[in-house]
């Protein structure tokens, strides 16, 4: 049987809403990833826009990062991109949504379509928000453990990251704790955000309907976030580039394992 949970509205006349979560077979995600890649190819000069909109912004804060001379928080903030993944794919759902409308998508539809539900999106902006700070600090606290408070040079660093049983172990540590936050941050936010960009909810009810989803399909749904995962990856290690076909790609993807997972059905009407 289906997890629901329901919404009233004060007003009148406003539907209640039954929000759903359907459970779904383990290889439903190479499906979303596959009408992801469609949606791509049937929108690609606004996905890439997107896309590469992103990519400057990426490419702007790491220069900015080296720039200041903070360039050792860069492994951390990289990392921490996990965590900023699905406010980042908003847009991706507007172009998506468009389509499934049967028009044409347009800038707008990629970078205006948050307005109508900018409070309620905002609010789930500072809960990743919150699992991003949680990281970084965490990440503060393995290089003291590991190294103490001396920074050394970038060379030094990284290779005593990657050649030391120190540094190897701090690498492990933070994977596995890194790991186990990024999966609480997908939890909550996987179906939320593009629920709340569809429906009219609070972030609560969002979360909610995001984690049942997530408790209800929990195999399939780490397989999604192995994906998304991995191909985030392949697109910092390509130096950012990548991101600019993968983050589209991926943001339409979620939006069509959002409309697979979530189910919204208007009960009734209110009246005073």
């Amino acid at each position: 049987m289906n997890a629901t949970t329901t919404k009233t509205h004060a007003h009148a006349d406003t539907p209640r809403v039954k929000i759903s979560a359907k459970k779904v077979g383990v290889d439903r995600p190479r499906a979303w990833l596959a009408a992801g890649i469609e949606d791509f190819r049937r929108a690609p000069v606004v996905s890439l826009a997107y896309g590469m909109f992103w990519v400057g912004l990426s490419v702007a804060v790491t220069l900015g990062i080296f720039t200041m001379g903070y360039w050792y928080w860069l492994l951390p903030v990289v990392a921490g991109f996990m965590f900023l993944g699905p406010l980042v794919a908003v847009g991706s759902y507007g172009i998506s949504r468009a389509l499934q409308h049967g028009r044409a998508p347009h800038l707008g539809d990629a970078f205006n379509t948050w307005q109508p539900h900018a409070g309620q999106l905002a609010m789930m902006g500072v809960m990743m928000m919150l699992f991003f700070l949680a990281w970084i600090r965490l990440a503060t606290l393995l290089f003291a453990l590991f190294f103490g408070f001396e920074v050394p040079n970038p060379v030094t660093l990284y290779t005593v990251l990657l050649t030391t049983q120190e540094g190897l172990s701090m690498l492990a540590v933070g994977t596995v704790a890194g790991g186990i936050l990024a999966f609480g941050a997908f939890a909550i936010s996987v179906v939320a955000i593009p629920t709340l960009m569809d429906q009219d909810l609070t972030f609560m009810e969002g979360i909610e309907a995001s984690v049942r989803c997530v408790t209800h399909n929990f195999r399939p749904m780490l397989l999604w976030a192995a994906i998304l995962t991995g191909c985030v990856l392949i697109g910092v290690v390509t130096f950012y580039i990548g991101l600019a076909l993968i983050l589209p790609v991926l943001g339409h993807a979620s939006w069509h394992a959002y409309e697979e997972l979530v189910q919204v059905d208007s009960v009734d009407k209110i009246s005073h």
